[in-house]
């Protein structure tokens, strides 16, 4: 996708800039993404529809080219880098307005690991997928975890990991979890290159991801599975 360096973002019309956001978006344009994002709040639109259909869009394309081996990680890091800076206009926007979101989520890599590449990519991708995302980092043990559990209330928890050592830790959690009451409170999905479907089985995990698109796929599936059945009957 060739870059608009001479393009008249606000000539175009609103099905062409949103058209326009997701190609800068996928070619990692913040500068351009900022300008749209502007443009479509100077237009009218409220920020849910601006993060919506401009920037969440663009995002699930990019999700789509990264599961398919079209793109790679360092193109999806300067993709998210770019939703982030339209995010950082919208953010405020949408916390005053009570604008909906997908979900929450805690992400963490556990105890012992420090890596945080592709942890750092699935909470931007999440975000980019309209969830709020609270990334507390590398190297957390299960204080770390249940304080931010018991801060933010999210209805996921993500956990990463890198390092074969460092994987079993996760069960640490899960089960500490089980201990507490509060493992039917929510989501636990894990990742990291290491880790299988059968690992995240044998650890009590809900879910295996395997990159980010897959955990953006996951996280949304899994929210929605779980709010259909937390709905009462009809006739209740």
């Amino acid at each position: 996708m060739a870059e608009n360096n001479d393009l008249d973002l606000n000539a175009l019309s609103d099905e062409d800039l949103v058209q326009q956001v997701h190609e800068d978006l996928y070619d990692g344009l913040a500068e351009e993404v900022v300008e749209a994002t502007n443009i479509f709040l100077g237009r009218g639109w409220s920020p849910y529809r601006t993060l919506t259909e401009g920037l969440v869009e663009g995002m699930r394309i990019v999700g789509i080219d990264f599961r398919d081996g079209i793109l790679f990680v360092p193109e999806v890091l300067l993709a998210a880098n770019s939703m982030k800076a339209g995010m950082a206009i919208l953010r405020p926007l949408l916390i005053e307005t009570g604008a909906p979101r997908v979900g929450k989520v805690v992400i963490g890599t556990v105890k012992g690991d420090i890596h945080d590449i592709g942890k750092n990519l699935v909470a931007m991708m999440l975000e980019g997928a309209g969830f709020e995302v609270i990334n507390i980092g590398i190297n957390n043990d299960v204080d770390k975890y249940f304080a931010a559990l018991e801060e933010h209330q999210p209805d996921i928890l993500g956990m990463s990991a890198l390092l074969t050592t460092t994987m079993p830790y996760m069960k640490v959690v899960i089960d500490t979890l089980k201990q507490k009451g509060m493992r039917e409170d929510y989501i636990v999905l894990v990742g990291g290159a290491p880790l299988n479907e059968a690992f995240a089985d044998a650890v009590g995990a809900d879910a295996y991801c395997r990159d980010a698109a897959v955990a953006v796929e996951t996280a949304k599936r899994l929210i929605a599975e779980r709010r259909r059945s937390n709905q009462p009957p009809a006739n209740a």
